[in-house]
């Protein structure tokens, strides 16, 4: 895609927003950006959030889920990358609803109405979706399983993969092909600040292929 004189949005978490990374430069966005200099490149990674609302919101903590952020972005942009899921498996009390859902009160159900707010916004733009990352377990389970039981990380995985299926969105399956898995000791040594992926710089080789 060339990208000269392009507006290119990323809405995420900590992971967009570069929480943890070396360097403000090192945080994949801010290499993205380094790369193609004839584009305009915007951050909307606010840590903490999840693309589902919170039911019981923390106090102290931003839960501005992503739908939330959509009036503060620009009218136009011609690429809008949504990287996001790792929250509301680690910390959102959201159910995971089911396929069909069309309202921000499940996983399914937000992921439907943020796809459907960015076309109605953004109905000329290239929308891509990114899959969460891998996360370090708990104990030796070889299996993520979220604190209240029910769903797994791969669960959160699949319906950003159905959801973009749905849409016909690109998705950029990080989850599958990103190299990096934390259960690793090396790979979660050299990669990791809290057992997810979150020294960006990492991710260079995505964000400018």
């Amino acid at each position: 895609m060339d990208l000269t004189n392009k507006t290119v949005c990323f809405l995420g978490d900590s992971i967009t927003k570069g929480h943890s990374a070396s360097a403000p430069e090192k945080c994949y966005v801010s290499l993205f950006a380094a790369a193609h200099p004839e584009a305009t490149v915007h951050n909307f990674g606010i840590s903490g959030t999840c693309i589902a609302k919170h039911y019981f919101p923390k106090k102290g903590m931003d839960r501005k889920n992503f739908i939330t952020r959509l009036a503060e972005m620009p009218e136009h942009a011609d690429l809008v990358c949504v990287f996001g899921g790792t929250n509301d498996f680690g910390r959102g009390d959201a159910p995971m609803g089911k396929f069909g859902d069309t309202e921000n009160d499940t996983f399914y159900g937000a992921l439907y109405a943020l796809s459907l707010a960015l076309i109605n916004k953004y109905p000329t733009a290239r929308i891509v979706f990114f899959t969460p990352l891998h996360r370090n377990r708990k104990g030796d389970s070889n299996v993520a399983v979220r604190a209240d039981g029910e769903w797994t990380l791969e669960d959160y995985v699949n319906a950003v993969r159905k959801n973009a299926a749905y849409f016909a969105f690109p998705v950029l399956d990080l989850h599958v092909m990103s190299g990096f898995q934390p259960q690793v000791p090396i790979i979660k040594e050299l990669y990791t600040a809290d057992g997810c992926t979150r020294t960006i710089e990492v991710m260079k080789s995505c964000s400018t292929s």
